[in-house]
C-alpha cells in the first residue's frame, strides 16, 4: 500500500475537524483550550482506512487567521488537502488564503467538501457551487469534485469516501531513496519512554537503531522507537504520518521547526537563494530588504528579502531572492516554502529553494541570475559544474557537493564519476574527496609556472623556491590539499623539478651574470683569509662595497655549493675552517667528557659572536647534546 499524507484546509467554523472525526472517529482537537473555545489552535492528527484497505494519515490544521503559522507547519509535508467549505457561508478569506498555501507549498491533488450542507437549500447550495468553482478555477482544484456532505446527517460521507479513495489512487508515492527529513511538529516526553517527536517523513526512511542529527542545533540522538499510525514499526518510509521514540536527548532540546535526519545529509544556513512567486492578491509589491516571514517545514523564521536582478517584484510576477534569516534554518534545494508579511500578517507567495548555502551576490548582477538560472532548471551535471566553478582554488567536497545539488548520493556519484572520466572536474584528495574543475586546476598549474619563470629571471643564482615559498604567494584561498596535488602533478609530468627541496623549471641551473663570477671570488677568498673569525653579512657588505641583494645570493649560492656554511643569519664559515673547529671539538669532547663554551674560548680564543652559533651548529648537527650549560657528545647520551 501507498503511503500518504492529506490534511486539511478552510475557513474557521467550516467543520474541518467534524469532518474528520466522522471518518476517522478520532477527535483531532485534544488540547483543553481548543474545547473551550470550540476552534482548533494546534495542528491535529488521525488515521483513515479506506475501504480499500489503504490507510492514510490526516493531518487537521486550524482555520483561524491567528494560527495561519500552525496551518503552514501542517501543511508542509501533505500529498492531497480536502478543502473544507461550509455551504452556509461559502468561500471566505482563509478558504482562499489555505488554497493559496497549498498551491505555493506544491500540493497538487485535492477534492472539495461542501459542508453543513443540510443547513441549505438546492438553490443556494448550486449558487455556492457555483462561486466555489470560480474560486478554484486556474488552481489545482480546477477540476477536484466537490462533494456536498453532512458529518451531523450523514450524508454524503459514503460520496466523500469515494472521492478521497480516488484521489489517493492518483497520487504517486514519495521515493524512499531520498534524503530522509522529518520535520518536528509535535515534541513531548512519555513516562518510560523519554522523548518522542512527531511529523510527516518528506523524504527518505529512517528505521530504529539509526543515529540521527536534530537541526539547526546540531545535536544527536538514536532512534529507540518508531510508530506509524499508532502500531509499533521497524522503519518509516516518505510520506507516513510518524512518532519516533529518540534516545539521548532530552525533550527541551527539540521543538517545533526542527529537523530530524541522519547526521550530515542536510545543511542548516542562515542565507539561502530561492526562486519565488508573488501571490497575484497580494496588495502591493515587494520591495529589496523588505523584512518576511519565513515558513519551511514546519519552522517559521524571520529574515530580509534582497531581490536578485530587479529592484521590486509586482504581484503575480516570479523573481529570484537571496533570503537573510535572523536564525539557521534547515533547508533542502527543491523543497517548497511559503512567505508572509512582517506586518500586517498576510501570505504574499512562495517557491522552491534553489541552494542551501549559497555566496553573497552581487545583486544585479547578469552572472548572478544566470548562475540561478542553472539551478532552476539546469541538468544535474550543470549545477555540479556550477558549484565547482563558484568554489574555485578552495575547491569543493562530493559530500557537501551532493546536499547543495538536492540530490541522492547514487545519483550524485554516477554524474560526477562521468564527468572525472571525462576530465571536466578533477579530484585532488580521497578522503575526503574533494574536486576542481579541470580548467581551474589547469589555471593553478600555469600560475606556479609562471612564478617560477619569474624567480628565475629575476634570481638567476638561486636554485629555485622553496614549496612553501611558492604557496605564500597563491591566493589565500587555495585549498592545501589541492596546492600538493598540483605540485606532485607538475613534478610528475616533469613540468617541474626538485632540487635539495628547491622547485624549479626544468633544466634550470643558478648562473652567474658577467662579474659577478669575480665577486664570488672575492667573497669566498675574504672567508679563507679571515679564518674562524669571519665578517658578518653586514660588515661583508661595508667591506666589499656591493649590493646587499647581490652578496645575499652569493652567498645562498656558496651555500648551497656547500663552500661556505651557514651557522646563523649574519654568521658563514668557509666549510674547510669549520671543520677544522668541529675536529677540535670533538677531540676536547674526546679528551675532557663534555664541551664548555669557556673551555672552547680558552683553546681557540674565539669570542661569545663566534662561539654561540658555532655550539648551536654542533647542537643542530647532532655533534653535540645540551646539557644545561655544558654540552657533551651526542653518541653517548
Amino acid at each position: 500500500m501507498k503511503k500518504i499524507v492529506l490534511g486539511t484546509a478552510g475557513h474557521i467554523d467550516h467543520g474541518k475537524t467534524t469532518l474528520i472525526k466522522k471518518l476517522t472517529g478520532t477527535d483531532c482537537d485534544r488540547l483543553k483550550e481548543e474545547k473551550k473555545r470550540g476552534i482548533t489552535i494546534e495542528l491535529g492528527f488521525a488515521a483513515l482506512s479506506l475501504p480499500n484497505g489503504q490507510k492514510v494519515g490526516i493531518v487537521d490544521v486550524p482555520g483561524h487567521e491567528k494560527f495561519i503559522k500552525n496551518m503552514v507547519a501542517g501543511a508542509g509535508g501533505i500529498d492531497g488537502v480536502i478543502l473544507v467549505i461550509a455551504a452556509d457561508e461559502g468561500v471566505m478569506p482563509q478558504t482562499r488564503e489555505h488554497l493559496d498555501i497549498c498551491s505555493l507549498l506544491s500540493v497538487k491533488y485535492g477534492i472539495i467538501a461542501l459542508t453543513k450542507a443540510d443547513l441549505v437549500d438546492m438553490e443556494w447550495l448550486a449558487l455556492v457551487t457555483e462561486d466555489l468553482q470560480k474560486t478554484v478555477k486556474n488552481t489545482f482544484l480546477e477540476k477536484a469534485p466537490i462533494v456536498p456532505v453532512s458529518a451531523v446527517s450523514g450524508t454524503g460521507i459514503d460520496k466523500i469516501v469515494d472521492a478521497i479513495s480516488a484521489m489517493v489512487a492518483n497520487i504517486p508515492e514519495r521515493p524512499s531513496s531520498g534524503t530522509a527529513r522529518l520535520p518536528v511538529d509535535r515534541v513531548f516526553s512519555m513516562k518510560g519512554f523519554g522523548t518522542v517527536v512527531t511529523g510527516t517523513l518528506s523524504a527518505g526512511k529512517l528505521k530504529v537503531g539509526d543515529e540521527v542529527e536534530i537541526l539547526p542545533e546540531k545535536v544527536r540522538a538514536k532512534v529507540r522507537g518508531v510508530q506509524v499510525h499508532g502500531n509499533t514499526a521497524e522503519t518509516v518510509t516518505a510520506g507516513q504520518r510518524t512518532a519516533l521514540n529518540l534516545q539521548g536527548i532530552d525533550k527541551t532540546r527539540i521543538s517545533r521547526g526542527n529537523l530530524v535526519c541522519h547526521p550530515g545529509t542536510v545543511l542548516a544556513s542562515r542565507k539561502i537563494d530561492i526562486w519565488f512567486h508573488h501571490l497575484s492578491a497580494s496588495s502591493r509589491p515587494l520591495k529589496n530588504r523588505s523584512r518576511i516571514r519565513f515558513h519551511s517545514g514546519t519552522s517559521e523564521i524571520l529574515g530580509r528579502a534582497v531581490i536578485l536582478g530587479q529592484e521590486e517584484i509586482k504581484p503575480g510576477e516570479n523573481g529570484f531572492l537571496q533570503i537573510f534569516l535572523e536564525k539557521t534554518a534547515p533547508v533542502f534545494p527543491g523543497d517548497s516554502f511559503v512567505i508572509r508579511s512582517y506586518s500586517p500578517v498576510y501570505t504574499i507567495g512562495g517557491g522552491k529553494i534553489m541552494d542551501c548555502q549559497p555566496e553573497k551576490h552581487k545583486r544585479l548582477a547578469k552572472k548572478t541570475i544566470s548562475a540561478l538560472e542553472i539551478l532552476k532548471q539546469g541538468s544535474l551535471q550543470e549545477k555540479i559544474h556550477l558549484f565547482c566553478q563558484q568554489a574555485d582554488i578552495r575547491g569543493t567536497d562530493f559530500h557537501q557537493l551532493q546536499i547543495r545539488c538536492g540530490t541522492n548520493e547514487k545519483k550524485f556519484l554516477v554524474e560526477m564519476e562521468k564527468m572525472l572520466s571525462q576530465n571536466e572536474v578533477v579530484q585532488f584528495n580521497k578522503n575526503p574527496r574533494q574536486a576542481v574543475l579541470a580548467s581551474v586546476l589547469n589555471d593553478l598549474e600555469q600560475d606556479i609556472l609562471k612564478l617560477l619563470q619569474d624567480h628565475h629571471r629575476k634570481n638567476p643564482m638561486k636554485m629555485g623556491l622553496l614549496k612553501e615559498e611558492i604557496r605564500t604567494k597563491l591566493p589565500k584561498q587555495t585549498h592545501p590539499k589541492l596546492y600538493s596535488f598540483v605540485c606532485e602533478r607538475l613534478l610528475k609530468n616533469k613540468k617541474m623539478m626538485l632540487t635539495d627541496e628547491f622547485l624549479a623549471l626544468p633544466g634550470h641551473k643558478p648562473r652567474l651574470k658577467t662579474g659577478q663570477q669575480t665577486l664570488k671570488n672575492r667573497l669566498l677568498s675574504l672567508y679563507k683569509k679571515s679564518g674562524i673569525t669571519p665578517p658578518t653579512r653586514k660588515e661583508l657588505v661595508e667591506k666589499i662595497k656591493a649590493d646587499e641583494k647581490e652578496v645575499s645570493d652569493l652567498l645562498g649560492l656558496l651555500t648551497r655549493e656547500k663552500t661556505l656554511i651557514k651557522l646563523s643569519e649574519e654568521i658563514y664559515y668557509e666549510k674547510t675552517v669549520l671543520d677544522t673547529l668541529v675536529q677540535k671539538a670533538v677531540a676536547l669532547m674526546d679528551e675532557e667528557g663534555q664541551l664548555t663554551i669557556q673551555r672552547f674560548k680558552d683553546l681557540t680564543g674565539l669570542s661569545r659572536k663566534f662561539m654561540i652559533p658555532f655550539f648551536e651548529y654542533l647542537d643542530r648537527t647532532k655533534i653535540t647534546f645540551r646539557k644545561g650549560d655544558i654540552r657533551v657528545p651526542r653518541k653517548s647520551n
